[in-house]
């Protein structure tokens, strides 16, 4: 197939604090690449590395965040308040790109579900989508638990635009292990449009070159420092754990990272981040994490013993609910953050928690669990643009 042949995609992607949403869609971009379809990547979040390709087309708006880990304050790269020039600018940019590349589909990540303070920029997108000729398909891109606790109303107005814009609701998900309406309440409204296509997971393991007998992350260590500090105090007060690897995350401040660096014991090995994190897991004998879509993902495809912290503070409810799943199925063993809150009991209480958790089987009942969603997202695009070139002729 030629490149002219190819189909073209177009995938809007915003992370604000963590890199959890980048590394789910840098994984669908890459199986659609594989598959076979032309892949441009668009991001707006802080810069991170490692999400680099010789093959898809990377293109990044002006950067954007959330100030302090509240996502009421939008911030650029600098950490300034956005104003209306700067949502203009990248509002116009966006446009620009979607001409450019003039996209056979168009996939946006969260919208309209979350991501709503972006709505300055997706709308003007949507909009262009809508009335086009050829009207690309539009879909948008979900993890498997939306955020609870949202305002009234909002999801009567998240499934009117879905009705009015969307082709499809891609759930990356397994129902037997999470619906869609356990977290959001109109899925009859919308039914016609979801499709779950399996949890999005990195590669299957392979032979990691070394074994740790506990591996600690914090995803990507902006919200994770409490798990981080209780995890080193918990290595001290077990002695019978010969070696730890602690995962920071690439976002945990430069200064909070040089503290825990000064006062790590000589068992545990502190990095921000492994490229073999899913070997890792394979051959621990447990993962200490939040819970956060991506860790769950390849504690699934690795199926390792777990025990979780999900975040929870500033009303964030998407991790525990995660986690609880998880409990119920008998693939984790859970603990509140909210048990880490007190630096002077946080060691004591993760370490009596690791002790039960280390009881527990392995999560090899994980196996029942679809977690091969990036080739199943690629799998239901083709059916997607095959539907329309069908109806087109």
């Amino acid at each position: 197939m030629t490149q002219a042949q190819q189909p073209r995609v177009m995938i809007y992607v915003q992370h604000l604090l963590g890199i959890g949403h980048l590394m789910r869609a840098r994984r669908i971009a890459q199986a659609l690449d594989i598959a076979g379809f032309q892949v441009t990547l668009v991001t707006g979040g802080l810069p991170v590395s490692g999400f680099e390709s010789s093959t898809i087309k990377q293109v990044a708006l002006a950067s954007m965040a959330v100030r302090d880990g509240s996502f009421g304050e939008l911030v650029d790269g600098e950490g300034n308040t956005i104003d209306d020039a700067f949502k203009a600018q990248r509002a116009q940019h966006l446009l620009d790109i979607f001409e450019k590349i003039q996209p056979d589909l168009v996939m946006i990540e969260a919208f309209p579900f979350g991501r709503r303070q972006l709505r300055f920029e997706l709308m003007p997108l949507i909009d262009a989508i809508y009335t086009s000729t050829p009207k690309p398909v539009l879909v948008t891109s979900l993890r498997d638990v939306l955020q609870r606790n949202r305002k009234p109303g909002r999801d009567e107005e998240t499934a009117k635009l879905v009705m009015q814009y969307f082709d499809k609701v891609l759930v990356h998900g397994d129902p037997g292990f999470a619906t869609l309406e356990e977290t959001f309440p109109f899925v009859p409204q919308i039914a016609d449009k979801v499709v779950y296509t399996g949890l999005v997971c990195g590669p299957a393991p392979e032979v990691s070159t070394q074994t740790f007998d506990i591996v600690v992350s914090a995803g990507g260590g902006a919200v994770g420092l409490s798990l981080i500090s209780a995890s080193l105090q918990a290595a001290s007060r077990l002695p019978e754990i010969k070696s730890w690897c602690v995962i920071t995350g690439p976002n945990l401040p430069q200064n909070e990272y040089d503290a825990l660096a000064r006062e790590v014991p000589t068992k545990v090995t502190l990095v921000r981040f492994r490229t073999d994190f899913v070997s890792l897991l394979a051959n621990a004998r447990l993962s200490i994490s939040q819970a956060g879509y991506n860790t769950v993902s390849d504690i699934l495809q690795a199926q390792c013993r777990a025990l979780l912290i999900p975040f929870s503070k500033q009303g964030e409810t998407e991790q525990a609910d995660r986690a609880m799943s998880l409990k119920e199925l008998g693939l984790a063993s859970v603990l509140s953050d909210a048990d880490l809150s007190d630096t002077a009991t946080s060691g004591e209480t993760l370490t009596a928690a690791i002790r039960t958790a280390l009881l527990q089987q392995p999560a090899k009942a994980a196996s029942t669990i679809n977690v091969d969603g990036a080739a199943g997202t690629a799998h239901v695009l083709r059916d997607l643009l095959r539907d329309r070139d069908g109806k087109k002729s």
